[in-house]
């Protein structure tokens, strides 16, 4: 009788057991059908690996295999016509990659995800010196009078980072790092990249964020997009430009070329008077449509998206990458070695200083997963034992705009009340903090004030900012449309352009 008793308790339990899963799975269903995400997903632990190394073997595909049309195409696309992705002698650094190389190897190390300002500031000085261009080397720059993040990435004191395109090129690995949790993708996507940039560019940092965490829980392209555009602020101009896209998407559906001329049409902006490789070709106007489209025209076809993102030009390798990336985790690594394409498994470290020597794509891939088991964790996932193997449920998100723009954009005001207190010490302190405090007064309308009343002072700390002739060059060198602000004060407080050659 007790056998018989012990049987019938254990089919209630089983049919329990069938009920809870059929009413999650009825759940999922109808959480699909309304556009929401699932509550939570489940994968192994060689799954969640398998997604993104996959989502960084086709980042650095896109990456590498865009360059030769980087910057190359401006008032007319590309004519790419078939591609195949390939890199036979395995990868190199280059800085779509290697700045958050750099942060994940140090996250991984410390077991820390929000690395402090300071110690990012340590990372770059040590390690990242050259290879970097336009709001990354302005932010370096701003790093040697003592400036930390996010003051080195902040519009008033940064003339590259209210359009730069590091917003987008520097976030993919947050969001592999974040499977199916856009906020915290975000989140910890615009930790690092307002090192280097602010307002739109943080908002492309939320949206492709949030895409790419969306695609371990969803496939199908466009409910990617769909799914990813609550990550931005509503008065984002993101939220036109993805719009607009879908429209002539929609319009266009096999005719990717009339999709490009109407972005080109409405969106280039300064490439007359600042030069093609300036806001056009490295602003996130045109790069972010750019991206966008090449995820829809792609279909969630590998190659074709890349194909499409080269053709589209502008800053090509980095739109490449950013929408490969997408996709790759929607494939896997797996698949993409299925497809007998020539890719070498290496990692080679040409731009960064004092950084490993023997580094793989796998091995980077392996960092960025130790680096998601504490993001799963921290975000209320947990370890499970799967049909599989040993895995994870994960506490799945929906994005959420985790940062509005800010107001005033350029946080001038506010900025100029939080380091008007520092001024005096800076200006009574070393070489280097007289230089950060002549610096940031010219940026923030000090100058003037300071000059008057502590006139002995000012020269000095002018005389000093002067002893980094790499920042006072790029002072006056900055693009037009935002630099010249800066440069017209720096002017007027007595700045000196640097000897030619003094750099």
């Amino acid at each position: 009788m007790a056998r018989v008793l012990s049987l019938y308790i254990l089919c209630l339990i089983a049919l329990a057991a069938a009920g809870c899963r059929n009413e999650e799975e009825r759940e999922g269903m109808t959480r699909r059908e309304l556009g929401l995400p699932p509550t939570h997903v489940e994968m192994t632990e060689a799954e969640l690996y398998d997604r993104i190394a996959g989502g960084l073997a086709a980042e650095i595909l896109g990456n590498l295999n865009g360059l030769p049309h980087e910057f190359k195409y401006f008032e007319e696309p590309g004519n790419v016509e078939h591609y195949t992705p390939s890199l036979p002698e395995g990868t190199r650094t280059d800085d779509d990659t290697d700045i958050e190389w750099v942060y994940s190897c140090e996250m991984q190390r410390t077991g820390e995800l929000f690395l402090p300002p300071e110690a990012i500031a340590g990372l770059w000085k040590a390690h990242i010196n050259r290879a970097i261009w336009s709001a990354n080397a302005y932010a370096r720059q701003l790093m040697e009078i003592g400036l930390v993040p996010p003051y080195t990435g902040r519009i008033a004191l940064n003339p590259w980072s209210v359009f730069n395109i590091s917003g987008q090129f520097v976030c993919e690995s947050f969001g592999l790092i974040s499977p199916a949790m856009p906020q915290a993708a975000a989140t910890i996507g615009t930790h690092y990249t307002h090192v280097t940039i602010d307002g739109e560019p943080s908002q492309a940092t939320q949206l492709f964020t949030a895409m790419i965490a969306a695609a371990f829980y969803e496939k199908e392209i466009s409910r990617i997009i769909e799914a990813a555009l609550a990550a931005i602020d509503p008065a984002s101009e993101h939220v036109k430009i993805v719009d607009d896209v879908r429209s002539w998407h929609a319009l266009y559906p096999g005719n990717w070329r009339e999709t490009r001329r109407r972005i080109e049409e409405k969106y280039a902006r300064f490439g007359d008077r600042d030069g093609r490789e300036t806001r056009d070709g490295n602003g996130y106007e045109l790069n972010s449509a750019s991206t966008v489209a090449a995820l829809l025209y792609g279909g969630g076809d590998l190659a074709e998206t890349l194909r499409i993102a080269f053709n589209f030009g502008w800053d090509a390798d980095n739109n490449a990458a950013t929408a490969a990336t997408i996709v790759g985790v929607t494939k896997g690594w797996s698949w993409i070695r299925e497809q007998g394409w020539e890719i070498a498994d290496v990692y080679r470290n040409t731009t960064r200083d004092v950084m490993p020597q023997d580094e793989t794509i796998t091995g980077f891939a392996r960092r960025l997963y130790d680096l998601a088991v504490n993001v799963i964790l921290r975000y209320g996932g947990e370890r499970i034992q799967t049909a599989a193997g040993p895995g994870f449920r994960i506490k799945v998100q929906q994005a959420a705009n985790v940062e509005p723009l800010p107001v005033p954009l350029d946080r001038g005001e506010p900025l100029r009340e939080e380091l008007r207190p520092q001024f005096e010490s800076w200006l009574a302190g070393t070489p280097e903090e007289k230089a950060r405090a002549a610096y940031a007064a010219i940026c923030l309308g000090e100058a003037e004030r300071l000059a008057a009343e502590q006139p002995a002072a000012w020269r000095s700390a002018l005389a000093c900012l002067e002893g980094y002739p790499a920042l006072v060059e790029k002072v006056f060198s900055a693009p037009a449309h935002t630099g010249s602000p800066i440069a017209e004060r720096a002017a007027a407080a007595g700045l000196k352009k640097p000897a030619a050659g003094s750099n």
